[in-house]
């Protein structure tokens, strides 16, 4: 296991990644996906940072302690700047769920060719009160979730 100041290293470098990310609305998730990938690409210094010590957080085990139903996650953080942080590891579909306040996800491909919900590596936006069943295909990502106000709804159908 790490030490508590590598998961305080990666509060440190995604606090300002949080910071802009509440620059950005949800009520169109189209458009918000095509900012944040404009704005903030995977080879941003900021974004590239955020992936590496999530990535080193994932190899030490205190990002992804839990596992069940072949997905291994983990609440990072319940509030910073008003957003939860989790972390997902996924090659498949996770827990249906409902996003009262909507959702933003920074997905990473870790092998293969994987697809977030038909989506590439990169940014993923959902709106308010909208619901999925998170699936990835074709590969293992490393989702990294924003949930303003740490809102989240699982759903047994």
């Amino acid at each position: 296991m790490s030490t508590p100041s590598t998961k305080d290293a990666f509060i440190a470098l995604v606090t300002p990644l949080v910071q802009r990310l509440a620059e950005f609305g949800l009520a169109d998730p189209r458009a918000t996906a095509a900012r944040l990938a404009r704005e903030l690409p995977l080879t941003d210094p900021l974004v590239a940072g955020v992936r590496a010590a999530a990535e080193a957080g994932m190899r030490d085990g205190w990002l992804l302690p839990k596992e069940a139903g072949g997905i291994r996650f983990g609440r990072v953080v319940k509030d910073l700047l008003g957003h939860s942080i989790d972390a997902v590891w996924m090659q498949g579909p996770g827990p249906r769920h409902r996003h009262p306040n909507g959702e933003i996800d920074l997905c990473f491909a870790l092998d293969g060719e994987p697809r977030f919900d038909g989506q590439p590596e990169g940014w993923t936006v959902y709106g308010p009160d909208t619901t999925h069943v998170p699936t990835v295909r074709g590969g293992t990502m490393l989702i990294l979730y924003f949930l303003p106000g740490g809102a989240i709804e699982f759903q047994t159908a």
